[in-house]
């Protein structure tokens, strides 16, 4: 079987960035062997669809805009009306799912190899997105384990909030390496570590 290849390629340099004189303020990695599915369920299904997430999942969610639930490397969040990422480390996800929502249901896509996920974490890791996204990144606004959908000029961007320093950044696989290049310029006045 062919080995999965990062898009970053020869951009991704482990080791400390940018002025990190006084300290790193964050960290950034990629994500590896998750598995990614976006369901999308129609609108008198919603309900049924997040009960047949959370059997498959173990991720119990409510219908509220944004909710998401993290727990170890599975996590599950809204971004649309009736349109979730659920992600996890386990191969069969999407099998799982599948087995739980039928297509009178709703709808799934396998996004595992369209999709790379980047990882921000760090005391700085508001402060930097805030640099490239226009939301807010505070807690108040932005809770723990909620995500949403944004674009960086025309790169299209899933997040989800995974602590209060963490952040998962999903980006289309093609443009992966002008993200990561980005971030890390963004990144250079506080210090950056890549890992």
């Amino acid at each position: 079987m062919a080995e999965p290849q990062s898009p970053l390629g020869t951009t991704f340099i482990p080791g400390d960035h940018g002025n990190s004189a006084a300290g790193v303020g964050v960290t950034l990695r990629e994500r590896k062997n998750l598995s990614t599915i976006q369901v999308t369920a129609w609108p008198d299904t919603i309900p049924i669809v997040l009960t047949a997430i959370g059997s498959a999942t173990g991720l119990v969610l409510q219908n509220k805009p944004g909710l998401g639930r993290v727990a170890g490397e599975k996590s599950v969040f809204g971004f649309a009306p009736g349109r979730y990422f659920v992600v996890s480390a386990t191969p069969d996800l999407e099998s799982r799912l599948r087995s739980a929502i039928s297509p009178e249901l709703g709808t799934m896509v396998d996004l595992t190899h369209g999709r790379t996920v980047i990882r921000i974490s760090g005391p700085r890791s508001e402060w930097i997105l805030s640099k490239l996204f226009a939301i807010d990144f505070s807690e108040h606004a932005f809770p723990i384990a909620y995500g949403r959908a944004t674009l960086h000029h025309d790169i299209h961007a899933n997040i989800q909030r995974i602590d209060d320093e963490t952040f998962d950044v999903y980006v289309f696989r093609t443009f992966a390496r002008s993200f990561w290049q980005t971030l890390g310029h963004a990144a250079e006045e506080v210090g950056y570590r890549v890992e």
